[in-house]
């Protein structure tokens, strides 16, 4: 267990197991020494953790809550295009989407449920570059959908 695992444990965090393709893609592509992570929704062991619209079936708190699953399931696949979280040197992009009722003006609040993790985890290193944009609708109804770009060591 790395350091940023025992961090997540601390926090009374799991990691789950990297998450599959959904679809006819790979799960990252790596140039040099940045990391691109294709998309995951909020889910645990293939199952949608939060599901619907934020506005109708989801609050902002718990659409926070599955930006965090999100995020968890984002690490999950570093450590599993990398072996170790601690080769992250840094968090450079997360494209965050929230499907939402129309008009939602909230997104920012609700992907920070992702972005406070990786500070937590990382520091400043855990800082980035952001797009927080309500959607009409995710891949299996999923509340919450982030991508990330990180550059290792």
């Amino acid at each position: 267990m790395d350091a940023i695992e025992e961090k997540l444990s601390a926090l009374g965090l799991t990691l789950p197991a990297a998450p599959a393709p959904g679809g006819s893609y790979v799960p990252h592509r790596i140039n040099g020494n940045t990391l691109i992570l294709a998309g995951v929704i909020s889910a645990r062991d293939g199952i949608v953790t939060h599901a619907g619209q934020v506005g109708r079936d989801q609050t902002v708190a718990t659409a926070a809550v599955a930006a965090q699953v999100c995020a968890l399931n984002t690490l999950a696949a570093i450590k599993g295009a990398l072996g170790s979280l601690a080769r992250v040197q840094e968090f450079l992009y997360v494209g965050g989407y929230v499907n939402a009722v129309a008009g939602f003006a909230e997104s920012p609040q609700v992907i920070n449920g992702a972005s406070d993790l990786f500070v937590q985890l990382y520091g400043e290193a855990g800082k980035h570059a952001r797009a927080a944009i309500a959607v009409a609708g995710l891949p299996r109804n999923a509340t919450v959908e982030i991508q990330v770009t990180v550059r290792f060591a």
